[in-house]
C-alpha cells in the first residue's frame, strides 16, 4: 500500500501559538534544524506579517512521520483573514486546533470551532502553552466545553510538580511522560498517588466513547477491562465521523506533546478516502485538483495552490476550472516562502500551480474533459470596514488597479470599488488590520504608495415643504435666439419615492415636443441640488409656460427649467439626507453592555438585543445607525470583544440631517453655483 499523503490545518485563536506550533512539528519531524517563533523561516514569512507579528495569510510545509507525508497548513487566526481560512478547509483531511485554556477566550475558540463543524472537518484540540497552565488544565473539559457543540474528550492528563505542569498521563496508554525541551517526552513509572486520579479520569474517557459504541458500554458495565485495540478504534472512528474531539496539551514553544499529537494525527486523523466521501468526489476518475489559495509572486507570477484529490497531476498538462482553461508552467512542493520543483503531484499531495491565469481560489481543476463541479461554494463575506485611496504619485494611478486586482484574487475579502458619484476608490475589507496589509502589500509588493482617508458618503438631498418657481432663458445672439418660460411646482415625496414628473400644462402655453425637454432638464437638476447633493423624494409638476416660434428649442427648455428649479427649491426649505444602516451585531455576552453603549455614541438606536441562536454565550444587538458614523466601529468592537466582534449591515432608510452635523458635511462639499 502506498504512504499516505495528509493534509492538516493549523487553526485557532489569533495568539493561540499556531505558528510556533507548525515549527515545532517541522522540527521534531525533521524538516528543519531548528524550531522558531512568529517570524521564523517557514511560518508568517511575508514582511507584513513579521511587521505585524501574526499570520495574514496560510503557510504550507510538508514534512515526513513515521513513513507518512503530511502537508501542514498554518492558518490565520484573527477574525479579519478567516475567509482565507475557508478556502483551506474543504480539502484538509483533518485539524489541529490550538488553544489555551483561559475562559477569557473561549469566545474566539468558539469561533474557531464553528468554521470546522461548518465545513465538517474532523479535529484535535491541542491546549498550548500548558507548562503555565497547570491549575487550569485540571478544569480544561469543562472550560473549552461550552465553545464546542461536539464532546470534547480529554486524552491526557497533567502531571505536576508544585505549580507547573511537567508532564502528562497518557490515558489511552496508560503510561506516564515527562516532557523534555525540544525533545520527545520520556517514559516514566506512573508517580505515587496518581494510579486513582488515571483510572478515574479514563473511565471517564471510555464511558464517552462508549456513548457510540455498545459493545464497550457492555464491557464497562460489566466491569471488564477493555482491550487496547478496541479503545484506539474508537477513538479514531469517533473522530473521523466527528462525533468527538480529542483534547491533547502540551507546548509549541518548548516542544512538548508533539510526538504524542503527531502520532494521534497518524493513526486516528482521516486521511484523503475520507475527504472525498465528504466533498462527494468519486474513487476513479480525471485527476481533480482543488485550489486553496492563490499567490502572486515576485518573480515567479501567479502561483495557485491546490490539493490533488484524485489521480496524479503532472506539469506541462492542461487544466479546466470554472474560470477556464490553462496549461500547468511548473508544480512546486511548498515549504513557507520557498519551495522546490516537482515533475508531478500525487493523490494527496499540496503543490503550487504555476501561471494559471484565468482560475481563481476555491476553484476545482481536472484534466479530463469539460468543466468540473464547483465542490466548494464560497461567497465573500459582507465588508465591516472600507478605505478610500489615492496614489502619492499620479503616475500610479493605472498600475494601482491593476495591483488591486491581483490583491483582490489572492483574497476574495477584499473589494475593491470605483465610486463614480463619490470619486472615490474604495477598498473593502474585514477591518483595520486587514485593509492595512493590503495597502502595505501595494507598498512592498507593488511599488505603489497610497494616501487612505475614511469612504465618502453618499448623502443626498430633498425638500421640507412645497414651492413654486418661474423662470425665463432668453438670449440673443447673431442669428437664432434662445427663449424659453416655464413654471413650476415641486413637492416633497414620502422617503424612497425618488422622483415624479408630472405636466398640468393648458392651452397649449408650452408646446408638447419641449415637455419632455423640461423633464430632462428637471432629471439633470436633481443630478446635484442646491446643497451640492442628488435631489431625491420630489415631485415636479409643469405648472405653466411660453415659447416662441423661432427661437425656442430643447436646449432653451432645459435651461429655463434648471433656473426655475434652483429658486424653486431653496424656497422648499432643501435638507440634507443621510443613509441610515440596520446593524446587526454579534458580541459574547459579557461585550454587549459595550457594544450598546457604542451604538448609542454614534447617534444610533438600539432595536433591542438576544441570545445569538445556536451560540453559546454570544448575543446579537439589533440598531440603527448613521453609515457616516460606521468608520471606525469595526476597531472600537473589535477593541471591545478581544478581536471577534463583528457585524453585518444592510441600508434601512435616509433620515434628515441638520444641527453641527450637517453643518460640517455642508462645509466640505462645494455647492452648486448660480445660473
Amino acid at each position: 500500500m502506498a504512504a499516505q499523503h495528509r493534509c492538516i490545518a493549523i487553526v485557532g485563536p489569533f495568539q493561540s501559538g499556531k505558528t510556533a506550533l507548525l515549527e515545532a512539528i517541522l522540527h521534531r519531524t525533521g524538516a528543519i534544524d531548528r524550531p522558531g517563533r512568529v517570524g521564523a523561516r517557514i511560518g508568517d514569512t511575508s514582511p507584513e506579517a513579521r511587521a505585524h507579528g501574526m499570520s495574514v495569510e496560510p503557510a504550507f510545509a510538508t514534512a515526513q512521520f513515521l513513513g507518512e507525508t503530511f502537508t501542514f497548513v498554518d492558518c490565520p487566526g484573527s477574525i479579519e483573514f478567516a475567509h482565507d481560512l475557508r478556502a483551506v478547509l474543504p480539502a484538509c483531511d483533518a485539524a489541529i486546533v490550538v488553544c489555551e485554556a483561559d475562559a477569557r477566550k473561549v469566545p474566539a475558540l468558539e469561533l474557531t470551532l464553528r468554521e470546522l463543524e461548518a465545513a465538517g472537518i474532523p479535529r484535535l484540540l491541542f491546549i498550548n502553552k500548558a507548562e503555565t497552565a497547570a491549575g487550569s488544565l485540571r478544569e480544561a473539559l469543562a472550560l473549552l466545553q461550552p465553545a464546542s457543540r461536539v464532546p470534547l474528550l480529554m486524552r491526557q492528563v497533567p502531571l505536576i510538580e508544585g505549580e507547573a505542569a511537567v508532564g502528562f498521563i497518557d490515558l489511552a496508554l496508560e503510561r506516564a511522560f515527562i516532557w523534555r525541551e525540544q525533545a520527545p517526552s520520556e517514559v516514566v513509572a506512573l508517580p505515587d498517588g496518581e494510579l486513582p486520579r488515571e483510572k478515574a479520569e479514563r473511565f471517564m474517557m471510555l464511558e464517552r466513547l462508549a456513548d457510540h459504541d455498545d459493545a464497550l458500554m457492555e464491557d464497562l458495565i460489566a466491569e471488564v477491562e477493555p482491550q487496547a485495540d478496541r479503545v484506539f478504534a474508537d477513538l479514531a472512528s469517533e473522530l473521523r465521523d466527528g462525533q468527538v474531539v480529542s483534547v491533547l496539551f502540551g507546548s509549541a514553544e518548548h516542544g512538548h506533546g508533539i510526538t504524542r499529537l503527531l502520532k494521534a494525527l497518524r493513526h486516528e486523523a482521516p486521511g484523503l478516502p475520507g475527504t472525498r466521501a465528504r466533498l462527494g468526489v468519486a474513487e476513479e476518475g480525471a485527476p481533480l485538483v482543488q485550489v486553496m489559495k492563490t499567490l502572486h509572486t515576485g518573480f515567479g507570477g501567479k502561483l495557485s495552490v491546490g490539493r490533488v484529490l484524485r489521480g496524479t497531476l503532472r506539469e506541462g498538462e492542461a487544466v479546466t476550472g470554472s474560470g477556464g482553461s490553462a496549461r500547468v508552467a511548473a508544480l512546486t512542493r511548498l515549504a513557507g516562502a520557498a519551495g522546490h520543483r516537482v515533475p508531478e503531484g500525487q493523490a494527496g499531495e499540496v503543490v503550487g500551480l504555476a501561471k494559471l491565469d484565468p482560475i481563481g481560489t476555491a476553484e476545482t481543476l481536472t484534466t479530463g474533459p469539460g468543466t468540473p463541479d464547483a465542490l466548494v461554494t464560497l461567497p465573500p463575506p459582507e465588508p465591516v470596514h472600507a478605505l478610500a485611496l489615492r496614489v502619492r504619485d499620479r503616475k500610479d494611478d493605472v498600475r494601482l488597479s491593476a495591483a488591486l486586482a491581483k490583491l483582490a484574487e489572492e483574497d476574495p475579502a477584499l473589494i475593491v470599488e470605483h465610486r463614480a458619484e463619490l470619486g472615490d476608490l474604495r477598498l473593502s475589507g474585514q477591518g483595520e488590520m486587514h485593509l492595512r496589509v493590503a495597502v502595505e502589500r501595494l507598498a512592498s509588493r507593488f511599488g505603489i504608495g497610497v494616501e487612505t482617508a475614511p469612504a465618502r458618503i453618499a448623502y443626498r438631498e430633498t425638500i421640507r415643504g412645497p414651492a413654486e418657481a418661474r423662470a425665463r432663458h432668453k438670449k440673443q445672439t447673431g442669428g437664432h435666439g434662445q427663449f424659453a418660460d416655464v413654471a413650476l411646482a415641486v413637492r416633497p415625496l414620502p422617503r424612497g419615492e425618488g422622483f415624479s414628473f408630472e405636466d398640468e400644462v393648458v392651452g397649449g402655453a408650452v408646446p408638447r415636443q419641449y415637455i419632455a425637454s423640461v423633464e430632462a432638464g428637471a432629471r439633470a437638476f436633481t443630478t446635484r441640488g442646491p446643497l451640492g447633493f442628488p435631489v431625491v423624494d420630489i415631485a415636479v409638476t409643469l405648472k405653466d409656460g411660453a415659447a416662441h416660434a423661432v427661437d425656442s428649442s430643447d436646449a432653451a427648455f432645459q435651461a429655463a427649467t434648471r433656473l426655475a428649479l434652483e429658486e424653486a427649491l431653496a424656497k422648499a426649505g432643501p435638507v440634507l439626507l443621510e443613509p441610515v444602516l440596520a446593524v446587526s451585531m454579534a458580541v459574547p455576552s459579557g461585550a454587549t453592555a459595550k457594544a450598546t453603549g457604542l451604538v448609542t455614541a454614534r447617534r444610533g438606536q438600539i432595536l433591542g438585543f438576544d441570545a445569538r441562536p445556536g451560540w453559546s454565550g454570544w448575543d446579537v444587538v439589533e440598531a440603527l445607525i448613521p453609515e457616516a458614523e460606521m468608520t471606525d466601529l469595526i476597531v472600537e468592537l473589535r477593541s471591545a470583544t478581544a478581536g471577534i466582534g463583528t457585524f453585518t449591515t444592510r441600508f434601512d432608510h435616509r433620515a434628515e440631517l441638520t444641527g453641527r452635523a450637517a453643518d460640517a458635511v455642508l462645509a466640505r462639499q462645494p455647492v452648486r453655483k448660480a445660473g
